[in-house]
């Protein structure tokens, strides 16, 4: 490896200990009841995301599977979120809102019927996984919300006013979480 990486690997294990953590997350912060069940046809709750999911692979958002919507949904919206970011609040790598609320999947060939959000990076879409070389394990919530109203934003919006649009109408959520760690 080149000169880069093992500096990026040495900060990367320096911090180590540094992480927003999982109280900071989307879901935790809106409450609800965990009753809308995530898959992925791409990987398994709790394991390593599809190496297309990373930087290091293709970098493309793998597909996102629900069930269990409850009555009365208006629309659904995706956070993805890495609460195991070196930062105050966990790294947004997705932001999807205004999904309709009969859809049951999102992905590559179907994100184009709702809106997306900045991500970390600033840039509408989706963000891959991309943890600092030597930090460890890092967790990535796709978490799910069922929605009493449409969110009414444009592209772009960013994950603060998102979550603060979704406070109190949050009738359901649920969450997959996929790992990746970068040597």
């Amino acid at each position: 490896m080149g000169l880069a990486h093992d500096v990026m690997h040495k900060v990367g294990h320096a911090l180590g200990g540094v992480r927003a953590g999982v109280p900071k997350l989307a879901s935790r912060r809106l409450g609800g009841d965990r009753v809308i069940v995530v898959s992925s046809p791409a990987f398994v709750d709790g394991q390593p995301l599809p190496l297309s999911a990373t930087k290091d692979g293709q970098g493309i958002a793998p597909e996102i599977t629900w069930e269990s919507v409850p009555a009365g949904t208006k629309s659904l919206a995706l956070v993805l979120e890495d609460p195991d970011a070196p930062m105050h609040d966990p790294f947004v790598h997705w932001l999807v809102y205004a999904i309709a609320p009969s859809a049951r999947s999102l992905g590559p060939a179907t994100v184009a019927a709702a809106r997306q959000g900045k991500n970390s990076n600033l840039r509408r879409g989706y963000g891959p996984a991309a943890p600092p070389p030597g930090h460890g394990v890092h967790h990535y919530h796709f978490q799910v919300f069922a929605l009493d109203v449409p969110i009414p934003f444009a592209d772009d919006v960013g994950r603060r006013e998102l979550v603060e649009a979704m406070g109190g109408h949050v009738l359901g959520w649920g969450e997959i979480v996929g790992t990746y760690e970068r040597k």
